[in-house]
């Protein structure tokens, strides 16, 4: 019951806000006092260019970090599985965990730092290997934001979400390992056909359940990591609404945008619920 009143509490109570996406909201006026102007700011928000864009880079960011943390995270899992040295194997866990914990202001600032022009690590690599003649200027490039982005994000949340596969592969039953050594199966058969299966029921779960984020990838990674001169394909639905309110001061519509992401994204959980269902996975609902 504590749970359920502070879900309750923090996220369904708060809701009644949306009522505000209907509205010409002014702080003078308040919720009650304020216009309403029906679906006039949702009408605004799709017939604005940008806003396309804006959602193409969050879908592109986010698609792009799902499957790379996804897959990394059942492969990372696996291959830890079957390290026998517990002293490595907990060497690996911690340096591959560290990164969760420290705050994106600190992982932008070393991605910066790395890839800077000004005798950054990779720049200086490049040279010396005779790759290049002069320093790139990765954080520019504009098409390469994305892929600059999507490999910060995998460094620092791999070793967590490797987490709770490594617990999933500890309840798999010793019995069928048994099994397949009396086969003849080596490791990476066993991988295949007992560790990979095992985990498939909570990689369903887990992939319903991050779908539901896609459209919601925050905003800090971006914010941090973009500038002026990537802001094309930096920019995100959550910063473009932060921007619309407290910059612009146009609060309804940040409002609107919002709203927008929380019917999406509850549109993509019940699709995804749905194709895990007929594939035979395990679903939520």
């Amino acid at each position: 019951m504590p749970f359920v009143g502070i879900l309750a509490l923090f996220s369904y109570l708060p809701l009644w806000g949306w009522i505000m996406a209907f509205q010409k909201y002014s702080i003078g006026k308040g919720i009650f006092g304020s216009e309403f102007v029906g679906f006039d700011q949702f009408v605004k928000l799709f017939n604005d260019d940008w806003f396309y864009t804006v959602l193409r880079n969050t879908l592109a960011m986010s698609l792009m970090h799902l499957i790379t943390s996804f897959a990394g995270a059942i492969g990372l899992a696996l291959f830890l599985n079957e390290v026998r040295s517990r002293l490595f194997k907990r060497t690996i866990q911690t340096i591959t965990y560290i990164p969760h914990f420290v705050s994106w202001v600190v992982i932008a600032s070393i991605v910066t730092l790395v890839l800077s022009p000004d005798f950054g690590p990779l720049n200086e690599l490049l040279i010396w290997l005779g790759i290049v003649d002069e320093p790139i200027f990765f954080l520019s490039k504009e098409k390469w934001f994305w892929v600059i982005h999507t490999m910060a994000g995998f460094w620092k949340e791999l070793g967590w979400s490797t987490i709770i596969y490594l617990a999933v592969l500890a309840g798999v039953d010793p019995a069928l390992y048994e099994a397949a050594d009396v086969d003849g199966a080596g490791r990476f058969r066993k991988m295949i056909h007992i560790s990979l299966p095992g985990l498939m029921p909570t990689a369903s779960i887990l992939l319903i359940l991050n779908t539901g984020y896609l459209i919601a990838t925050g905003y800090e990674s971006q914010m941090l990591l973009g500038n002026n001169l990537v802001m094309e394909y930096s920019q995100v639905l959550d910063l473009y609404a932060l921007n619309y309110s407290m910059q612009i001061g146009d609060y309804s519509y940040g409002v609107a945008i919002s709203m927008f992401k929380s019917v999406v994204s509850i549109v993509l959980v019940l699709l995804v619920n749905s194709w895990a269902k007929r594939i035979g996975q395990s679903t939520v609902l």
